[in-house]
């Protein structure tokens, strides 16, 4: 069994998609006007948070800098900081939401060698993880089951993250906006 959809999914499945992003869909997607279906629940000066819409567990984000750039240290001091800080209240707000056991943080740097799907645009995934979350399904099948629709997800920690004292939310499907002095 490679695929395993589980009814509320068919959305997702349905959807038009992301066929109309020409070009980085991490420079594309911030600058559409609907946060919600870009799945991007906060925001802060240099880098943003994504869900990621394959999920390893239910609030799998990545951490973004708005700057299209594969390699680490080409970032200025403004968007390392900025990301740093962000990575920080995304851990926050992930606490609030989904009260994880702990996490998994990495970068995908050096294209696909590193295993990251968009090699061009660096990013970090930043996923919650409870004690026993691994079922059988990764095990023996190489599927992952997702208890929680993105929808959900997003719905969950983008209330966290305007439960953080400086956030503010510009319009209700916007991502928070975070003050990150």
């Amino acid at each position: 069994m490679e695929q395993l959809f589980a009814p509320w999914r068919i959305e997702w499945v349905t959807r038009d998609g992301d066929d109309d992003i020409e070009g980085c869909p991490f420079c594309v997607l911030p600058d559409r006007d609907d946060d919600r279906a870009s799945r991007i629940v906060a925001r802060s000066d240099h880098a943003f948070v994504i869900l990621n819409n394959y999920p390893y567990n239910p609030g799998h984000a990545m951490v973004i800098p708005y700057a299209h750039e594969r390699r680490y240290g080409a970032l200025d001091d403004a968007t390392l900081l900025d990301h740093a800080r962000l990575k920080q209240r995304t851990f926050d707000a992930m606490d609030r939401a989904f009260d994880p056991d702990g996490y998994n943080v990495g970068l995908n740097l050096g294209g696909s060698a590193a295993g990251g799907s968009i090699d061009d645009h660096l990013h970090t995934h930043v996923v919650p993880r409870w004690d026993g979350d691994t079922n059988f399904m990764p095990v023996v099948s190489d599927t992952t089951v997702i208890v929680e629709a993105v929808d959900e997800t997003f719905d969950r920690l983008r209330d966290a993250f305007a439960a953080q004292s400086d956030a503010t939310i510009p319009g209700d499907d916007r991502a928070v906006h975070l003050s990150l002095d």
